[in-house]
């Protein structure tokens, strides 16, 4: 199976801009453990997920303040649409993180993580109450 057919297509897009906390509730009304921010101004896609919100607030950032500019991720390793999941995985484990934006070109695709991995490989569906 390709990550085209796993990947979550509707993503979270945030600004640079955008306090942590509004970060996060946005994550959190989604359901989602991502969301990729492209900023115009800066190096174009990154990404910024719960544990990096969750590595601010723990260092004692006030999340009310701290901007999400100052937590992406820029050096993200991008899925290609027709990577296998074996790839996918295998990339994660590589870079030690559990989301992949995936890039066709310059086209933000989607989002696959590792609960989308699973939910294919187990043939079940990820349910909220499962989170």
């Amino acid at each position: 199976m390709q990550v085209r057919d796993a990947m979550s297509k509707t993503v979270l897009i945030v600004g640079p801009d955008h306090t942590l906390r509004q970060t996060a509730q946005l994550m959190s009304a989604r359901r989602v453990g991502s969301a990729i921010i492209e900023d115009p101004d800066g190096e174009g896609v990154g990404i910024i997920t719960e544990r990096d919100i969750l590595n601010a607030i723990g260092a004692g950032l006030d999340a009310d303040i701290e901007r999400a500019a100052g937590h992406i991720t820029w050096e993200v390793v991008y899925a290609g649409p027709d990577w296998t999941l074996e790839d996918a995985a295998a990339a994660m484990v590589r870079g030690g993180f559990r989301h992949l934006v995936v890039l066709d070109g310059d086209d933000v695709l989607g989002v696959i993580s590792v609960r989308d991995i699973i939910r294919v490989w187990t043939h079940k569906p990820v349910t909220a109450a499962a989170h």
